[in-house]
């Protein structure tokens, strides 16, 4: 039986994105079998006709529970969810991607999490990369389960799957909540979050299918990315988070994975994927 729970799901939306991927991540909410009574879209920044007539769409079928934020113009990923996360009106918030798709038992699953465990301040789990058809799966993202290896984990890359995360909003706001940083906005906030003694866990199932292609990997290359990985990792060690020796590693091994070309980059991250799973 499908019933609704005290939970927000936010996510953003700029005019780039695909209008059937957009719905298909919106349809994939409404159609979980726990169903949020609070949904918020910030739109970072003017969309496209086809991006407005899919959000219109969702507005008259879902419009006691869907809440729109219009920004004026492109502020990005950490500012738009910055400013979404202030409009969530119930202590759990799910993050939600405006291209991929949720299963639909993800929120269900996660919200047993918070239940069973008042000390899980941030849930995410495994997502499973997809091409064109989610039946088509090349990749996994296996994720450590506890927190204390979720801890020993972030000392080297991201600790949480973002597009399938769920966490406390309180938490999160104590931790200083989203913060510019170049396609690293998350990390960044987990890592405070971590600092502060937030616990997080990971659900060893999938719980997203996640959108794989070229431009995914694209965008995790190039001098600008290269530069932002770096300030992440030279934060961490001036924090005491890592090591010298562990951020020079990190340093190298990303700064290399940035410049190398988009179709070996690809294989690369694929290869640490199943190097991932494999070890679970």
């Amino acid at each position: 039986m499908i019933t609704q729970c005290n939970y927000s799901v936010l996510m953003s939306v700029y005019k780039n994105e695909k209008a059937d991927f957009l719905r298909s991540a919106i349809n994939s909410i409404f159609e979980q079998t726990v169903l949020t009574n609070d949904f918020v879209i910030v739109c970072d920044g003017p969309l496209s006709e086809e991006l407005d007539a899919v959000i219109s769409e969702a507005q008259d079928a879902h419009k006691d529970v869907l809440h729109i934020i219009r920004l004026e113009k492109n502020m990005g990923l950490g500012r738009a969810l910055n400013i979404g996360i202030k409009e969530c009106k119930n202590e759990l918030v799910a993050r939600m991607d405006s291209d991929d798709i949720s299963r639909p038992d993800r929120c269900e699953k996660q919200i047993s999490v918070f239940n069973e465990n008042a000390e899980i301040s941030v849930c995410s789990g495994t997502v499973e990369e997809f091409a064109f058809f989610t039946d088509n799966i090349e990749a996994k993202r296996v994720l450590p389960e506890n927190n204390g290896d979720i801890v020993e984990f972030s000392r080297k890359r991201n600790p949480f799957n973002h597009p399938c995360v769920m966490y406390k909003k309180s938490a999160v706001e104590a931790a200083g909540s989203y913060q510019d940083f170049y396609l690293l906005e998350d990390y960044y906030l987990w890592i405070r979050m971590l600092q502060k003694g937030y616990k997080g866990y990971n659900i060893q199932e999938p719980i997203l299918w996640m959108r794989a292609g070229s431009d995914m990997y694209k965008r995790r290359s190039g001098l600008k990315y290269t530069k932002s990985q770096e300030a992440l990792f030279r934060y961490m060690r001036k924090v005491g988070f890592i090591s010298t020796s562990q951020y020079l590693k990190s340093v190298i091994t990303r700064g290399v994975s940035s410049l190398i070309p988009n179709s070996i980059r690809k294989l690369a991250y694929k290869k640490v994927l199943r190097e991932s799973r494999d070890n679970q």
